[in-house]
């Protein structure tokens, strides 16, 4: 019971330092309303899908206790091992991560108390199908919440990128951008209706947002956060020959509007919705 008392720290140890120098910035926010939102209770099992590097997961291995056993799956073998990195670093026990997919969810039927998903089933291949998995995996009367940012996130951008592909004749480019945008950010409406498909009650959706504010658009385009992680999928929207093109006219007209408003300010909203299994 008195275990935390045995624990000696060293703040020199690389591999803390290592495990603690790490603020996820994008789904920070995000998990957060998660983690006020769930149910806490003692002895049940849990399940993380799209975990990434460890948050929420290790919040909750840690705010659920030992009574309770949290599952992480996600089909970045990098980020498990970093996980682990964090696990051995904390000294967290009631944890266990494997690599795969929602759409095949590698656990017995009615085995969790608990489902979350902090931003990772906007990501999935096929999201009906992966509810389909969360029913299954699921326990009667257990919780299912997930957290994903909405069709309305970074407007302030998109509306440019817009503007700059339809001025430059790229029409396949806008159809293609607002593809992109549907198939990673479903709407509410149609989440609630595949929950409700299947067999989950008692659902309740809140909405609200943050912002991400830039200098320019010159700082935001280079942000290792847009870079990394949204550059790539812009830049598979545009015709090879057209992309210095394109992204020069993209953040000179975001430069003017953070000239014009002194700031650039990309606003992200995002829904919980939170729900019962039948």
């Amino acid at each position: 019971m008195l275990e935390y008392l045995n624990l000696h720290v060293n703040p020199d140890d690389e591999k803390l330092i290592s495990a603690i120098d790490e603020l996820p910035l994008w789904s920070a926010p995000f998990g957060l309303k998660l983690l006020d939102t769930i149910t806490m209770h003692p002895n049940c099992n849990i399940l993380d899908i799209g975990c990434g590097t460890g948050f929420p997961l290790i919040e909750l291995a840690q705010r659920f206790g030992k009574s309770c056993h949290v599952y992480g799956i996600d089909p970045w073998t990098k980020a498990l091992e970093r996980i682990k990195l964090k696990l051995d670093a904390f000294h967290i026990t009631n944890v266990t991560t494997q690599g795969g997919i929602a759409e095949e969810l590698p656990f017995g039927n009615a085995f969790f108390d608990l489902i979350v998903s902090n931003n990772g089933l906007n990501n999935v291949q096929n999201l009906e199908k992966s509810i389909a998995e969360c029913a299954r995996v699921c326990k009667s009367g257990g919780e299912f919440a997930q957290t994903f940012n909405l069709d309305g996130s970074m407007i302030e951008f998109y509306d440019v990128f817009e503007e700059v592909l339809t001025q430059e004749n790229l029409n396949d480019s806008v159809v293609k951008m607002k593809e992109h945008i549907y198939q990673k950010r479903r709407p509410v409406e149609e989440a609630v209706e595949i929950l409700r498909a299947n067999q989950f009650t008692d659902i309740w959706v809140t909405k609200e947002e943050f912002h991400l504010r830039y200098t320019d658009g010159s700082a935001m385009l280079n942000h290792s956060f847009i870079s990394h992680w949204f550059l790539p999928s812009w830049k598979d929207l545009v015709p090879e020959d057209m992309l210095d093109k394109v992204f020069t006219l993209v953040e000179e007209k975001l430069n003017n509007i953070a000239k014009e408003k002194g700031e650039l300010k990309l606003t992200i909203p995002f829904a919980l919705i939170d729900c019962k299994k039948l």
